[in-house]
């Protein structure tokens, strides 16, 4: 296990980490985002759509909507909330590893009350998709947020660019799990939640047994007011402006991201008329994820190689991002389609491995990394409620599937431009 080098009067998981962190702790890191990705995909592409449409076929949209709003409901509180818990912890174990194991356990039983779900007819389907999901987003979450949280903890700041960019790699890599696992379970809906719950355990394994999580003396903990507590989840934009842009930025992105991929199985289905949509999602899916995995971890480098300069990094991906939307906005074919989604994968790609680097570079607080990375992902969250609603408005009554893509591409151009008010980070 590595040792990070820190003045005697501050905690070695509190310090600014100098120490470059190894392969095998990266590979932990990876497969942990790799599992929660999977877990997330499979079903909201594939798994939860095919069990709306078995409730019923006409109103599927809006129960797809529904579901996925509950659940980026609880993950909007959960994130943020792990994350200052994680920062909180004394475990013997470290701060953040209890978190990842804890939600990865939950995540999984969950996972496996959704497979039972497939049973139920009506509203208690119904019922059940929206409390099934919402449970495995509160143990997603919880993982996810004390998982991110690690990165600054234990990376130097010259390294961070790069670790997102793998890190990125690990998240299209799980997203690219999940579309392989709603494809070949040729309808099975039990079976794929299953295999969600396998990738999701075996996932953190690794992290677990080669965490390098430094335990938070028991001295060093503040003490815990409840009213401190909770408006320490408010951090001031007028204090810490970058901050404030940089979570307005991550929104505005995600926002538009997310409606450009929430009705991918339905736009398949009923604007390209792909004869397997499911197949045709793989194949979406798989273009998307060799380019991330191609441009994130070269944009990551590139970032740090270049002093650390973020924010023509994150601009660029951005207006990528929406090319890709306007490309399936004017030219709603099965080739554009394929050319739109490698365009997409390009941009996110790089916006992913770039701009985690720069917000960890905008933290207010060591001492409160999980906690404002919870606050940071809330901006990742949000889209979650916001977009499937916003999607839906745009499919039913502002025009259809073209209104939807070009909102999107506004969201992205607007993040490409506000990335510039960040003024502490190059």
């Amino acid at each position: 296990m590595e040792t990070h080098a820190a003045p005697s009067s501050v905690p070695d998981a509190l310090a600014e980490p100098t120490v470059p962190v190894g392969a095998r702790w990266i590979a932990g890191v990876v497969l942990v985002n790799l599992g929660i990705n999977a877990v997330l995909y499979a079903p909201l592409n594939v798994l939860l759509g095919l069990q709306a449409t078995a409730i019923d076929p006409a109103a599927k949209e809006g129960m797809l909507s529904l579901v996925s709003a509950f659940g980026a409901a609880v993950a909007l509180v959960a994130n943020p909330l792990t994350g200052a818990l994680s920062d909180r912890t004394t475990s013997r174990f470290g701060r953040r590893s209890p978190w990842v194991l804890g939600g990865a356990a939950v995540a999984v039983a969950a996972l496996l009350f959704l497979a039972s779900a497939s049973t139920l007819t009506g509203t208690a389907a119904l019922l059940a998709l929206v409390v099934g999901w919402c449970c495995v987003q509160l143990g997603v979450n919880s993982a996810y947020s004390t998982i991110a949280a690690t990165v600054p903890d234990r990376t130097p700041v010259s390294q961070r660019a790069s670790v997102g960019g793998l890190g990125a790699m690990g998240q299209t890599v799980g997203i690219l799990c999940g579309a392989v696992i709603g494809f070949v379970i040729g309808g099975d809906i039990g079976l794929g939640y299953g295999l969600c719950a396998a990738v999701m355990a075996l996932s953190v394994i690794p992290y677990l047994t080669h965490r390098d999580d430094p335990v938070l003396p028991v001295a060093a903990r503040q003490p815990f007011r409840f009213g401190a507590f909770l408006r320490g989840f408010w951090i001031s934009p007028r204090r810490h402006p970058d901050f404030a842009w940089a979570w307005i930025t991550r929104f505005l992105m995600f926002m538009g991201n997310q409606m450009t991929i929430v009705y991918l199985l339905f736009f398949l289905t009923d604007v390209i008329r792909h004869p397997d949509p499911a197949g045709g999602v793989l194949v979406l899916t798989g273009l998307y994820s060799v380019m991330v995995l191609l441009s994130a971890v070269a944009a990551g480098r590139m970032s740090d190689a270049t002093g650390g300069r973020r924010r023509i990094f994150v601009a660029g991906s951005s207006g990528l991002i929406g090319v890709a939307t306007l490309i399936l906005a004017f030219f709603p074919v099965w080739p554009a389609a394929m050319l739109g989604a490698a365009v997409l994968g390009v941009g996110f790609g790089a916006y992913l491995a770039v701009d985690f680097a720069l917000l960890t570079q905008v933290l207010p607080s060591a001492s409160d990394r999980g906690k404002d990375l919870g606050v940071v992902n809330i901006a990742a969250t949000l889209p979650q409620v916001f977009a499937p609603a916003a999607a839906w408005l745009a499919v039913t009554m502002l025009g259809g599937y073209t209104t939807m893509f070009l909102i999107a591409a506004v969201l992205c151009a607007l993040g490409a431009v506000l990335v510039y008010r960040i003024k502490s980070v190059p």
